[in-house]
């Protein structure tokens, strides 16, 4: 399942297209150009930031038990094709909130970016010690 073909800015510009189109919706919705009965991007709008972000707990859980259940499955490529379509799930909701809050998939790779280099040890001490976790 792996593509090591889709990496680097192909990735950044396929999620930046999604990011559009959310962004997009977010707006017709706002401007009561798209109904959320026959939008689910919209549908999730009209749900606030709370229901927004109850709905990645959702996705993250049932991300996680894919991947769980690839482990232990004797059927392995098909609990790994469920687990890249619970992750996807999981992805598309976390744009939403991204848009929801006025940010963009650039924002968090750029973050990723910075990182880069950095002990996961040392980067979340950094944080601890600056109260941002």
């Amino acid at each position: 399942m792996n593509n090591s073909a889709k990496s680097g800015s192909g990735l950044d510009s396929a999620l930046a297209h999604l990011a559009d189109v959310v962004d997009q919706r977010r707006e017709a919705f706002k401007a009561g150009q798209i109904d959320p009965k026959t939008s689910y991007t919209a549908l999730l709008f009209s749900k606030g930031d709370d229901g927004i972000l109850k709905k990645i707990g959702e996705e993250a859980t049932e991300a996680v038990m894919a991947a769980k259940d690839s482990r232990q499955s004797q059927l392995a490529a098909e609990q790994q094709k469920r687990l890249v379509g619970e992750m996807a799930d999981l992805w598309f909701h976390c744009l939403i909130a991204l848009s929801q809050f006025g940010l963009r998939p650039e924002d968090v790779i750029a973050e990723l970016d910075r990182r880069l280099g950095t002990s996961g040890i040392e980067e979340k001490a950094a944080r601890k010690a600056t109260g941002q976790e």
